[in-house]
């Protein structure tokens, strides 16, 4: 049994759909979890509940933890470290792996152009050290040899079949579709990857079934020479066949939305990401694997065919 915690979001059904390549045997596990594969099995969990998380991991094999818990600082705080010291308690009593799907915001600013999995631990947000206690936390396990488990980073990502996880959808595809302006935080200037999600999926599906991937961390498979916030807004808005427009929010702005918006209250400490160019790199990946990466220009294809074609 191989088991998705939080199996409803962009990247647990993409993994779902991957994962259909090595087992038919996949329990997907959400407050309302839904079928990606005609042979899944599906477990209603509210994961913040101790119980559940055992009840969920029991007898499988692989936990693979993608699970978003609402993009809110007060919420991460109660939730994020409990949640996972109940999936290493579960996985470590039922000889369970684990793959936790993560991001970056635990890296220190000042090497994120370039970043891979030796850069330096340093977070410069609150998000971000929390993002870095959970990462410890399971590391620390391996480590006692308590657990087989790996960590899967990727960088902001995109993808088609989003509805609002991801800020490249929020930003620019949405408002661009529906004749608005597109918008940017900072500066449009600097150059950002964002990971494609099908592609994350069948990264995290792989690693997860590779038994020499376990016990290290891995940057996802991800497009090289990102474009720059400009270029990401004239690519998307091409082929849209609609004009380039482009509201950028300093963060001034975005501290006045957020009297409005909640989720632009949580922005201001994660701006950091758009005033610097903000480069993934995952060649370690790509060293290990054959692995097909998409390139933007076919991500955003696919994603204007999928999302937006009337």
């Amino acid at each position: 049994m191989q088991t998705i915690l939080g199996s409803g979001g962009a990247i647990g059904i993409e993994l779902a759909k991957a994962l259909k390549e090595y087992t038919t045997d996949i329990r997907l596990v959400s407050r309302n979890p839904q079928k990606i594969n005609e042979t899944d099995q599906l477990f209603s969990a509210d994961l913040t509940a101790r119980t559940k998380v055992f009840e969920a991991i029991q007898g499988s094999s692989i936990a693979y933890v993608t699970l978003g818990f609402p993009y809110n600082l007060l919420v991460w705080q109660n939730n994020w470290p409990k949640f996972i010291k109940n999936v290493l308690d579960a996985c470590i009593e039922y000889n369970c792996k684990l793959v936790f799907f993560d991001n970056i915001y635990m890296y220190d600013p000042n090497y994120l152009n370039g970043m891979n999995e030796k850069t330096p631990i340093d977070p410069p947000s609150k998000k971000g050290a929390i993002r870095s206690e959970v990462a410890g936390m399971i590391m620390n396990k391996v480590k006692e040899g308590q657990l087989e488990a790996l960590i899967a980073r990727s960088a902001d990502f995109y993808g088609p079949n989003i509805k609002s996880s991801s800020m490249l959808t929020e930003m620019v595809f949405k408002p661009l579709s529906s004749g608005k302006k597109a918008n940017w935080l900072s500066s449009v200037n600097f150059e950002h990857s964002f990971t494609y999600t099908p592609d994350a999926g069948r990264a995290t599906a792989l690693l997860g079934n590779s038994a020499k991937a376990y016990n290290q961390i891995w940057h996802l498979p991800t497009a090289k020479n990102p474009y720059t916030g400009k270029e990401w807004i004239e690519a998307i808005a091409r082929e849209m066949g609609v004009k380039p427009r482009i509201q950028v929010a300093s963060r001034l702005m975005v501290k006045l939305l957020g009297l409005f918006m909640p989720i632009m209250r949580e922005m201001p400490e994660m701006m950091y990401q758009y005033d610097r160019d903000y480069v993934f790199n995952s060649d370690k990946f790509n060293s290990h694997f054959d692995f097909k990466t998409t390139p933007y220009l076919e991500g955003i294809k696919e994603i204007i065919k999928s999302d937006y074609k009337k």
